[in-house]
Formats: C-alpha cells, sequence, structure tokens
C-alpha cells in the first residue's frame, strides 16, 4: 500500500493532507523519515505520523438495537444516524446491512465488508428476517386466515414491477403480528399491510438469520464474534 494512502486509511488525513505531513516530515517508517508518498508500506513496517504509531484498522462487524429517531442513512439529515452510536475507530466507513425506518427499532447490521454485507441482504440466500408488527386494529378470524395465505402468496404493491417474495405471518396477541420476509423493499412491511387494509402502529426488528438481537438495549452494540459472521 503507498504511504500517503496507509495515512489516510488511519488516520482523519486527506490525500492532500497526507501529503502535506509527509513534506513536513511528520511521518517515519521504522524510524526514518520518509516523504515519499509513493512508498509502499505493509503491516511488517512501523510508522509514526508525529510520534504516534499507526495501524491498520481491520473489517468490522457489528449489531445494534436501534432506537426510534435514528436514521440508517449515510448522511446525516433530520436525525441522528445510527452509525454515531457505535464507538469505533474511524465509525463513518461503517455501513447498514440493509436499512430500518427512522421510526422502526431493532436489530440492525453495520460492516466496511461489501461482500458480507450483500450475502446478507441477497434474496437469493433466503436470510430471513422476522419483525414484531403492532397494528391499530386487530387482526383475526377470516381475515387472519386471508391475509396469512396473501402474505404465502405475495402481494403486489403499488408502484413495484413484482409480487412480493413468500412471507410468513402469524399473529402473537389480536393486535401483534410476528412477519419474516425473505427481502427487503422501500417500507415493505407497512405497504403489505396497508394493502390489506391494516394500518401499522409500531415495527421491531428482532432478528436477521441466525443473529437474534437479545438483551441489548436500545441504542446498545456489539461486536459479532467469528461464529456468527460466518454464519452468512
Amino acid at each position: 500500500m503507498r504511504l500517503d494512502r496507509f495515512l489516510c486509511e488511519t488516520t482523519d488525513l486527506t490525500r492532500s493532507l497526507a501529503k502535506k505531513a509527509l513534506h513536513r516530515e511528520e511521518v517515519q517508517v521504522d524510524g526514518e523519515v520518509i516523504k515519499n508518498p509513493a512508498t509502499q508500506v505493509d503491516a511488517s513496517r512501523r510508522v509514526t505520523w508525529n510520534g504516534e504509531p499507526l495501524a491498520l484498522v481491520g473489517l468490522r462487524y457489528v449489531m445494534l438495537n436501534k432506537p426510534a429517531g435514528v436514521e440508517c442513512s449515510a448522511r446525516r439529515g433530520l436525525y441522528p444516524l445510527v452509525r454515531e452510536l457505535v464507538d469505533l475507530p474511524h465509525v463513518e466507513r461503517l455501513q447498514t446491512v440493509g436499512r430500518l425506518d427512522v421510526d422502526t427499532t431493532g436489530l440492525v447490521l453495520l460492516t466496511d465488508d461489501g461482500q458480507w454485507s450483500h450475502r446478507v441482504t441477497s434474496p437469493k440466500r433466503r436470510c430471513g428476517k422476522v419483525y414484531r408488527v403492532t397494528l391499530a386494529e386487530p387482526l383475526e378470524g377470516e381475515a387472519l386466515v386471508a391475509a396469512m395465505s396473501q402474505f404465502a402468496e405475495g402481494l403486489w404493491l403499488e408502484g413495484e414491477e413484482k409480487s412480493t417474495r413468500p412471507a410468513d405471518l402469524a399473529m402473537r396477541e389480536p393486535r401483534v403480528a410476528e412477519l419474516t420476509l425473505f427481502e427487503g423493499k422501500y417500507h415493505q412491511v407497512k405497504r403489505m399491510f396497508a394493502a390489506i387494509g391494516h394500518h401499522v402502529e409500531a415495527l421491531h426488528r428482532e432478528s436477521i438469520g441466525p443473529l437474534v438481537l437479545g438483551g441489548l438495549a436500545p441504542g446498545e452494540w456489539r461486536e459479532l464474534t467469528e461464529d456468527e459472521r460466518a454464519q452468512f
């Protein structure tokens, strides 16, 4: 890796600021001042900037219990970003693995490993996501039987060219549903229930594939174990 890129990867320096730091003789490699930005370095070299050792940050995999009022987008808008809840170096490099609406709570995954993220989100891998859905009105009796059949067959949502993939619907209480999806269309859960005449009052994601939110409180996070990562 070029030395100027190494500096950008391990600090908050831009490429131009990294070159200026090199020109000011602030960077040493194995104890020697280096000014050439094209110098090649790897993990075996000791690189320091103003005497502070630098090290590359490896790929990170995080699960978080997203509270309401937090966005999963890459750029901050009206609400705080979900990655701002994570206390890790270079947190700006973390991207959410799929998204939740700003008012939806529950399990969110973040990573800087694009290939892993694709494996989790690809519909072809049928990675089920389980949601707890609180409805404004009870769903029971014949209406429930009809809804379960419609969700299992797939619904045509306004503006979509294809029907939804088969989804599993069950009721925990008359107003609390459990929905398992195998895809992630825009506002899909709310649109599916709207299509059968029901309004979603609250939405909470409990699991993604084998990963279950567990005991994380709203706003809390932890890094995935190696075994957890390997399940995707």
